[in-house]
């Protein structure tokens, strides 16, 4: 009986979702209000965090990342299209990611960023600092459901793989691949085909250094069912590849009124981290938890401790033979002084 309720529950949000699908990043339909439309988005666990290196514990069980067939995507082009609130790239389900608790197959990509003359855009910080975009990799489990939406509201039914966006010199010619259609993208409900290329070039090469925590979608519905990785290593844009992320693109359609409006600042602002913990799979001075931290400075005390036992013995030592033998002493110092 609780599990009927609790799924009919489900299909009662996922239905109010569908009706009340128009949600903005800021105004009146901005994020302080997704809750009201959509409850999850009000969760304890939600996503974007700020990742304070502090408080991040070090995992050695946690496995080097495994993209498994993202460099052979098949023959098939891949669909990009603009749907108002980001760029977004189909991926075909035979695109893996191993190194996982369970099989997760991709679904799509996509990314986040700011607007000109500002700093920031991505979504995760680290000790408080923004990146200019983010690249999310979404994939679902493929083991037990079969599709993405089947799996979105399932508790760890999601794994998403989060990239940092940093401004470098030269053009990456990964990205590229995206970067030069949205011209053909600009309004909401365009799409175009790509050519399938190389999907793990977007990707940093280090895929052993990462974060990890359990947290939520970055945008409505916000289910709280996503297993984060975010690596450490970030890539890089050129100055004028990240120019035409944040001008190109309009967030509305041909049918909306008025003057279009540009797509950007399509990132949402760090969540609470509650009682979560983040892990880490490289050991690093900022990885240690305060825990850690405590139990390295007993062992510092505990070793010092050790030390001023073992010279309070040497001592004891001397002034006994200085007792029983006050002469040896005598021609020890002086020996010592002649030297």
């Amino acid at each position: 009986m609780f599990l009927l309720v609790a799924s009919l529950l489900q299909l009662v949000q996922i239905a109010a979702a569908a009706r009340d699908s128009h949600w903005t990043y800021e105004g009146p339909h901005g994020q302080d209000h997704w809750p009201a439309s959509y409850p999850d988005c009000g969760g304890g666990s939600q996503s974007p965090i700020d990742i304070r290196t502090d408080g991040v514990v070090f995992d050695p069980a946690l496995a080097p990342l495994q993209p498994e067939g993202y460099d052979r995507p098949g023959p098939e082009p891949l669909v990009l299209k603009n749907n108002g609130h980001t760029v977004q790239l189909s991926l075909p389900s035979t695109l893996r990611l191993g190194g996982l608790p369970v099989t997760y197959a991709a679904a799509q990509l996509h990314l986040h960023w700011g607007q000109p003359g500002q700093p920031g855009g991505a979504e995760h910080r680290i000790d408080g600092r923004a990146s200019a975009a983010e690249l999310h990799v979404v994939h679902y489990d493929s083991d037990t459901y079969g599709s993405l939406q089947e799996a979105a509201p399932q508790p760890l039914g999601l794994a998403v793989l989060g990239v940092l966006i940093e401004v470098g010199d030269g053009d990456n010619e990964a990205y590229e691949h995206i970067l030069s259609h949205l011209q053909e993208i600009r309004r909401r409900g365009e799409e175009t085909e790509v050519e399938p290329f190389d999907v793990s070039g977007l990707l940093p090469p280090d895929l052993g250094a990462y974060y990890r925590y359990n947290g939520s979608l970055t945008t409505p519905p916000c289910y709280q069912s996503v297993l984060w990785t975010l690596t450490r290593h970030p890539v890089q844009l050129s100055p004028g590849q990240l120019e035409r992320l944040q001008l190109v693109l309009f967030s509305t359609g041909d049918e909306d009124p008025g003057p279009p409006l540009p797509l950007v600042h399509n990132f949402r602002d760090p969540q609470p981290l509650n009682s979560r913990r983040v892990t880490a799979s490289f050991p690093d001075e900022g990885s240690y938890s305060i825990g850690k931290r405590a139990a390295l400075g007993l062992g510092v005390l505990a070793g010092a401790g050790a030390l001023v036992v073992a010279l309070l013995f040497v001592v004891g030592k001397i002034r006994r033979k200085r007792r029983e033998d006050p002469k040896s002493v005598v021609f020890t110092s002086s020996r010592r002084t002649n030297a």
